[in-house]
């Protein structure tokens, strides 16, 4: 049971990345309000592919619930009912959660796929939620850190839900990604807890120190560079996709505390690879730190001196993301090892 339960984790965590991944698409391509009700898509389960499909034309059968565009704005059925000959307004009432009424068949797809994904998510942790509790008697912290998640994954559904209603508010879609750190790192903790594998690493306490710190400082950077993508997004609606010579023009403070604290993270991170090859600790993973953090540098450098290249911005995202998972691991293999060396 607990093998299985640990499958079904790796799978979770694996859709987690591809939410991520999803999510970084959909703010690419600009797709975030491609559906502009939630949980429906402009009142359909299943999206319209032409904007045919949500305009009021006569003599169709309109459910409650579904939205039309008309002088651009969005009206949603009150009722059931066939449209007559005309036009009858007493059948819609005004969309008021926000006024963003333009249909793009790509982007309706693009965001609707992103929230197909993340429904899907929600299978294995439901199984996930049902197998702990086989496990209970064994280990409850494995069934109390199972039910917490599964609790985080329900906050995170409903801010989704608020995203779409602030018609894509940064600070809320800031929120939308912490959060998702979060249930990536309980998804890490339950897998490393039911892993069968034997430690291969050795415990070092100035290691550990060191991982706790380029740890917290990955958050740091994250949160600092969550800050900078929020200032993006407002100038963007200020001067529009096609100014990207703009965007960092005059940016804040936080852009330059994330540029240069980069230089520290990158410091920390060395010493610990250094300090992990030189006394044969046994490390694995700090060779995807390095990397990470290689392309993570040349990421951020193009999106600074080429003004954004296309995806530069999303890759960076899902690398910041994989760097904290890693370090993570990185962290319960140390308090492993220090917990192994205790019982000797």
């Amino acid at each position: 049971m607990q093998e299985n339960f640990s499958k079904i984790a790796k799978i979770s965590l694996v859709l987690v990345y591809l939410v991520i991944v999803a999510g970084a698409i959909v703010r690419v391509t600009g797709s975030g309000m491609g559906c502009p009700d939630w949980p429906k898509c402009f009142g359909y389960y299943i999206p319209p592919t032409d904007i045919s499909e949500i305009q009021w034309t006569p003599n169709k059968d309109f459910k409650k619930g579904q939205i039309i565009i008309v002088n651009e704005s969005l009206q949603v059925a009150v009722q059931d009912f066939e449209s007559t000959l005309n036009y009858n307004q007493s059948n819609w009432e005004p969309y008021t959660k926000h006024e963003y009424a333009t249909f793009n068949p790509w982007h309706t797809w693009i965001e609707y796929i992103n929230r197909l994904v993340t429904v899907i998510l929600g299978i294995p942790m439901l199984i996930l939620f049902i197998l702990s509790f086989w496990l209970y008697k064994k280990d409850k912290v494995i069934t109390i850190v199972t039910v917490f998640t599964l609790f985080v994954l329900g906050i995170q559904a409903v801010l989704g839900k608020i995203v779409v209603d602030t018609n894509l508010k940064p600070t809320m879609i800031s929120v939308h990604m912490l959060i998702a750190l979060l249930i990536m790192a309980m998804l890490i903790y339950l897998i490393h807890r039911t892993s069968k594998q034997t430690t291969s690493v050795k415990y070092d306490k100035k290691l550990l120190v060191t991982l706790a710190i380029a740890f917290v400082a990955s958050l740091f950077q994250i949160i600092m560079g969550i800050q900078v993508r929020q200032y993006v997004d407002f100038q963007i609606d200020v001067l529009g996709e096609g100014m990207q010579t703009q965007w960092l023009q005059n940016p804040t403070v936080s852009f330059y505390i994330h540029r240069s604290f980069s230089i520290l993270v990158v410091f920390i991170n060395s010493f610990l690879a250094y300090r992990i090859y030189k006394y044969s600790l046994g490390y694995n993973k700090i060779n995807w730190v390095m990397i990470i953090l290689l392309v993570e540098i040349i990421s951020g450098m193009a999106m600074y001196y080429l003004d954004f290249p296309f995806a530069s911005q999303p890759l960076h995202l899902v690398l910041a993301s994989l760097l904290f998972g890693v370090q993570f691991y990185m962290i319960l293999e140390a308090l492993k090892a220090k917990r192994s060396l205790k019982t000797l």
